[in-house]
C-alpha cells in the first residue's frame, strides 16, 4: 500500500503535467506572434531563477561547480534541441498530435540505454519498443497525404529528450539535481540570448504578459515535478505522463476545436500502452 506521502506525491505529480499541458497551450498561440527562440528565451529565464531558487531551498552554495563538465554542457544541448522541436512542432500541428507522438520517449531512453548503458531487456520489452513505433508510424502515416515532414518534429524532440535523459542519469552520478538543472537552463538563456536577438518579433502589449505567464507556468510545473519526486518513487509517477495526451485533446479541442481522427488516436493508444508496460517492466526490474 502507497503511504499517504506517497500519494501526496503522485497528486503532485498529475498536477505538474496538468501545468505542462496548460504552459503547451499559451506555448501554441505564442508561435503564432512570436520566433520559438524568444519563447524559449523566457522559459530559460524562469527555469535560471528556479535553478537559484532549489539551490538556495537545498542549502547548495557549490550548485554551480560541476565535476563533469562535457556531459553538462551536452545534456544540456540536447536540452535546447528537444525544447526548440518541441515549441516549433505546436506552430504546425494540434495539441493532440504532439503529445501522442512526443510520448513516444519514455521507449526510446530503453533503446538509447540498451544501445549507450549495454542495459538487458527480455523480447517482451522489445515486442513493446516495436508496438510503440508502429504507434508512431500509424500517427504519423508516411506516404499518405497527410504525411508532412513537418509531423517529424515531435519525433525530433521525443528523440533528444531520450538522450536529454540519458545523459542527465549519467551525470548524476556526480552532479546535484539543482546543479543540473542550473547548467541546462543557463546554457539555454545563452544560446537563446544570442538567436532571438537575430529573429527578434517586435513585441505587442499582450507579449509582455504571455512570454512572462509561459516561463512562470513552466516553473511551477518543474518545481512541482520536482516536489513529486522527493515524496513519491519516479516509477509510480512516470506512468501519469500519459495524461498529457488526454489533456492535449480537451485543450485542443476547448480552444482550437481540434478532433484527433481515428488513427491517431489508436497510434496514442498503441504507444501509451507500450509505455505503460515498459515502465512497469522497469518496476518489476527494481523490485527483484
Amino acid at each position: 500500500m502507497p503511504s499517504s506521502k506517497e500519494n501526496i506525491g503522485i497528486l503532485i505529480g498529475i498536477l505538474s503535467f496538468f501545468l505542462f499541458a496548460t504552459t503547451d497551450v499559451a506555448q501554441k498561440y505564442a508561435t503564432i506572434y512570436h520566433s520559438v527562440f524568444q519563447i524559449m528565451l523566457f522559459r530559460y529565464l524562469f527555469l535560471l531563477i528556479l535553478s537559484l531558487f532549489e539551490s538556495k531551498r537545498k542549502n547548495n552554495p557549490k550548485f554551480w561547480k560541476t565535476k563533469n563538465l562535457k556531459i553538462q554542457v551536452l545534456r544540456s544541448f540536447t536540452s535546447v534541441l528537444e525544447t526548440a522541436f518541441f515549441v516549433t512542432s505546436f506552430r504546425y500541428l494540434h495539441l493532440a498530435d504532439v503529445h501522442s507522438v512526443a510520448a513516444l520517449a519514455p521507449i526510446i531512453v530503453v533503446v538509447l540505454s540498451i544501445i549507450f548503458l549495454k542495459e538487458f531487456v527480455d523480447r517482451k520489452v522489445w515486442f513493446a519498443i516495436f508496438f510503440g513505433f508502429i504507434g508512431v508510424i500509424i500517427i504519423l502515416r508516411p506516404g499518405f497525404d497527410v504525411f508532412s515532414f513537418k509531423s517529424l518534429l515531435p519525433l525530433g524532440a521525443a528523440f533528444f529528450f531520450g538522450l536529454y535523459q540519458i545523459l542527465t542519469k549519467k551525470v548524476s552520478e556526480t552532479d546535484s539535481d539543482e546543479t543540473s538543472l542550473f547548467f541546462s537552463s543557463l546554457f539555454g538563456l545563452l544560446t537563446m540570448s544570442i538567436l532571438a536577438s537575430i529573429y527578434w518579433v517586435e513585441f505587442t502589449t499582450l507579449s509582455y504578459f504571455l512570454l512572462p505567464l509561459i516561463g512562470v507556468m513552466m516553473s511551477l510545473a518543474h518545481y512541482s515535478l520536482i516536489i513529486a519526486l522527493a515524496r513519491a518513487p519516479a516509477n509510480k509517477i512516470q506512468p501519469f505522463h500519459f495524461t498529457l495526451i488526454f489533456w492535449a485533446i480537451v485543450y485542443g479541442f476547448i480552444f482550437y476545436k481540434d478532433i484527433p481522427d481515428i488513427p491517431t488516436l489508436i497510434g496514442a493508444g498503441m504507444i501509451v500502452t507500450a509505455g505503460v508496460y515498459i515502465i512497469n517492466q522497469q518496476r518489476k526490474n527494481l523490485i527483484d
